[in-house]
């Protein structure tokens, strides 16, 4: 696996830009704010064009993307943001100020393309006509800021790439797409809250389409997390959208991970129940005490195990032990996202955006009108 260390990304130039003339870029953010001006700058040289995308920013995000030329698109509050809505918006929007694109960049605003990324993707794409899709690695831009940050920097790449690329499932919300191949099935499905690539990816390789992760630094993201607050409502979120696409697609990941998060939710409620028991009721039978015993060391025996493939795969123990012990924590925030969205469709509610970010009303959790 390759270094957790972030090397300064390359000073992109202008003449970058005729290395791929047929791209274009389209950015998507909410209240990014420096971190915006941070990825504009990263894509306006190497690109054809940029869209920027904004989901009701109140910190003059807007305006700092106008300011340094960029079209920008507002989207309609009045309908739930989501991702795939905000890709979607700016994919039309860049088709047509420039309509002759065949390549197109994702990028959220929290992150800052590396300048010798999009010529190396377009290169393999050219290469080899039957991938739609290619991503790199993703670096966190501060990990040594936060725990959170630093698992952050694991799990962006924790599938993996080998030596050239390897192919893949499907990828996260930064890559390189075919023009052709995003609008042969559509685009994003404007209704998925959270999952939006997977599921996207599910519909491309139904015809035929393949992807791969290219072993080649691709951006820098800011993931700012740096509160346990922040942290647990990232779960909820990943709860709530895992449920959404898992109930409405047949995609087997979000279903084996429902599974785990009911498996260990019910873990929970067993180990509190079996102790409320002990502690109200007569004395256990010794049989009794050593099954309940048994069934408590599950989850830190399952945290070791997790820690191991960790260690195997390079990281170090510390940061192994963290990774696994958050992991383990996030299925029951995950549980609370689950619920949260089965309410929703009992009350038949559109679907939450579940921020960790800094929101503007400090809530943290917004209901979409």
């Amino acid at each position: 696996m390759a270094s957790n260390r972030v090397e300064p990304l390359p000073t992109p130039s202008r003449a970058d830009a005729t290395t791929t003339p047929r791209v274009g870029v389209v950015v998507i953010g909410r209240n990014e704010g420096e971190r915006l001006g941070r990825c504009l700058e990263s894509v306006i040289p190497v690109a054809h064009s940029v869209v920027y995308v904004d989901s009701g920013s109140t910190d003059g995000s807007v305006s700092m993307a106008r300011g340094q030329g960029v079209e920008v698109v507002d989207l309609d509050m009045s309908i739930p943001f989501c991702a795939a809505r905000a890709r979607n918006a700016g994919f039309q929007r860049l088709i047509e100020i420039t309509p002759e694109l065949n390549f197109i960049q994702f990028i959220d605003g929290d992150c800052e393309i590396n300048a010798s990324w999009l010529p190396h993707a377009v290169t393999t794409l050219q290469a080899r006509p039957q991938l739609a899709i290619v991503a790199g690695w993703l670096h966190e831009r501060s990990p040594e800021v936060s725990i959170y940050n630093r698992m952050g920097n694991v799990q962006w790449n924790v599938a993996g790439v080998g030596v050239g690329e390897v192919e893949v499932e499907s990828v996260g919300g930064i890559f390189v797409i075919r023009r052709d191949a995003f609008d042969g099935v559509g685009g994003f499905d404007p209704t998925v809250a959270a999952g939006e690539e997977p599921e996207l990816c599910k519909r491309l390789s139904q015809k035929g389409w393949r992807f791969a992760r290219l072993d080649r630094d691709m951006a820098l993201h800011d993931l700012a997390m740096t509160r346990f607050g922040q942290w647990w409502k990232r779960q909820i979120r990943s709860g709530y959208g895992s449920m959404d696409v898992a109930a409405r697609f047949d995609l087997p990941k979000f279903k084996r991970n429902n599974l785990r998060v009911t498996v260990w939710s019910v873990w929970l409620l067993a180990v509190v129940a079996g102790g409320l028991v002990a502690a109200l009721m007569a004395p256990l039978s010794l049989s009794t005490r050593l099954a309940w015993l048994a069934l408590v060391l599950l989850w830190p025996l399952q945290a070791a195990r997790i820690t191991l493939q960790m260690r195997r795969k390079g990281q170090p123990w510390t940061l192994s032990a963290a990774y696994a012990f958050f992991l383990m924590l996030s299925f029951w925030p995950q549980m609370i996202g689950q619920l949260m969205y089965w309410n929703d469709r009992w009350h038949k509610r559109s679907f939450r955006l579940v921020e960790y970010k800094a929101a503007t009303d400090g809530s943290g959790v917004r209901q979409n009108p």
